[in-house]
């Protein structure tokens, strides 16, 4: 067992105690041994250009972490960085993929987390005030020694080009990071896209962090953004549970596009990552209070699951394949998302605008199946609200890159819409937003059509206001979708 206070870590939390930090973790890397911080103690974390490995099972217990954002030398550096001791690779002969392909005709020396790239080829052209021309084509995958894919994790896009390809080998054994309670003294510098990487960094599967705290302070009227104090990133199999975050407080910028936007900012960042999952978390702040932006962001994830979690926010920006949200209660950002698969949500109140976003700004876009399932929906937290269950916009002249579709079925299934508090000419619920005001008849042509849904089965859907369920205030646009209530 190694501890802080075995390489000088005062834990008085007043002295920087960040290189006894490093070199308790180097030296127990070096011998494989586990750290345990001294119980008590207050660790005092200055702006020093310092990042601490892990590699064994760390417990830092009841000890106190203060990370001072204030003087920072290097935003990008974790304060603690995760990680596998296995090199990563680049395999050979590879040069094209299909989608959902089984198979790859290749070997390796054990199961390995692949990532694959074509830079000629661009997806997620975004869309609206924070708009770009997108980026490279890209997937992550598992591949056991055989070359076969993981087909719970598939391949979802077709790749013509290889142009970059990587292989990263997965742990067997778990690494287990427990306890800690951690305070971020907020930065104050200037506010714009300069995002802040100053927590848990995680780049190793097979990773189970349990009951660990993250709480701020000093947010004042202006700051950069954060990029998650957990961040999750090019791994599988980590599960977060028994942990407490905070949401952070919401600054504004000029956007790309010229124009004023609140600048997204995360206590959880999950990017091109697998099998991610959330267990019995909650924030420490009011998951409705929209001074507070959504505390969790991701891109290129498959299988994000929540599971008795209270949050602000579910949200996946360039797609997800495959998500479930189960036993769970989710604020004033609700539930944000464009991808592929089957995304399930069961059991879980959602207090958002709508009940599923299609997010707007990549086309609003789901190739694959919604299920819901004993659900609340309480529309806008219960302010007055016309509510709709699926929202979203695409206009059908923007090239996200990529041919956008609804949801092709959609399953709900015991449903209550807790609509009481309702505006006047209230005509009910409707399934769908209303996706494109100018698509009224035939005459509207989309450059680039977009895939609505064929068929929404309903089963014990009630309203609070005894309204019935409508279509939506578009119907012409959603004419050849079959609903069918059992």
């Amino acid at each position: 067992m190694v501890r802080y206070s075995d390489f000088g870590a005062q834990g008085n939390g007043k002295v920087d105690d960040m290189d006894a930090i490093v070199a308790a973790h180097a030296f127990a890397n070096e011998h494989g041994f586990p750290v345990r911080a001294d119980e008590g103690a207050a660790y005092y974390i200055g702006g020093k250009d310092r990042t601490a490995i892990i590699q064994t099972n760390t417990d830092f217990g009841t000890a106190s972490f203060v990370i001072d954002d204030t003087d920072v030398e290097n935003r990008n550096a974790p304060v603690f960085l995760v990680s596998s001791s296995l090199e990563s690779f680049k395999p050979e002969g590879l040069t094209s993929l299909k989608r959902n392909q089984e198979k790859i005709d290749i070997s390796l020396p054990g199961p390995c987390l692949m990532t694959v790239t074509d830079a000629n080829t661009r997806r997620y052209i975004r869309f609206g005030p924070n708009q770009n021309d997108g980026s490279p084509q890209t997937d992550i995958f598992i591949v056991n020694q055989d070359g076969h894919v993981d087909q719970n994790a598939p391949i979802i896009w077709d790749f013509n080009q290889i142009t970059d390809m990587t292989a990263l080998p997965i742990d067997e054994a778990r690494l287990t990071i427990t306890g800690g309670r951690f305070t971020t003294i907020a930065n104050q510098a200037e506010s714009k896209y300069t995002y802040y990487s100053r927590g848990i960094a995680i780049r190793r599967s097979n990773v189970l962090v349990d009951g660990l705290q993250h709480h701020i302070t000093g947010e004042g009227d202006h700051g950069a953004p954060y990029g998650g104090f957990i961040n999750i990133s090019n791994c599988a199999d980590v599960t977060v549970q028994n942990t407490m975050l905070t949401g952070h407080k919401a600054y504004r910028t000029i956007g790309s596009a010229g124009v004023p936007v609140s600048m997204g900012s995360y206590d959880i960042s999950v990017n091109r990552a697998l099998n991610i999952s959330f267990v019995n978390c909650r924030q420490t702040n009011d998951i409705n209070d929209s001074r507070y932006w959504g505390i969790m962001g991701s891109n290129y994830c498959k299988n994000l699951v929540y599971d008795h979690c209270i949050f602000s926010r579910f949200d996946a920006h360039m797609g997800v394949a495959n998500a479930a949200i189960r036993n769970s209660t989710l604020g004033h950002m609700g539930i944000n998302a464009i991808g592929s698969g089957v995304f399930t949500v069961e059991n879980t109140t959602v207090r958002g605008r709508t009940f599923i976003n299609l997010r707007d700004d990549y086309g609003s876009t789901w190739r694959g199946e919604f299920i819901i399932r004993n659900c609340v929906f309480v529309p806008a937290n219960g302010r007055p609200a016309s509510a709709s269950l699926i929202g979203g916009s695409n206009s059908g002249q923007h090239d996200f890159g990529y041919t956008c579709y609804m949801p092709e079925r959609i399953t709900i299934e015991n449903l209550h819409i807790n609509d009481s508090n309702h505006p006047d000419q209230y005509q009910g619920p409707a399934i769908f937003s209303n996706f494109n005001r100018e698509k009224t008849d035939a005459s509207y042509v989309e450059k680039f059509p977009y895939v609505i849904s064929k068929e929404v089965i309903l089963r014990n859907v009630t309203t609070s206001s005894g309204q019935d369920l409508r279509l939506s205030e578009n119907p012409y646009m959603f004419k050849e979708v079959q609903v069918k209530a059992d």
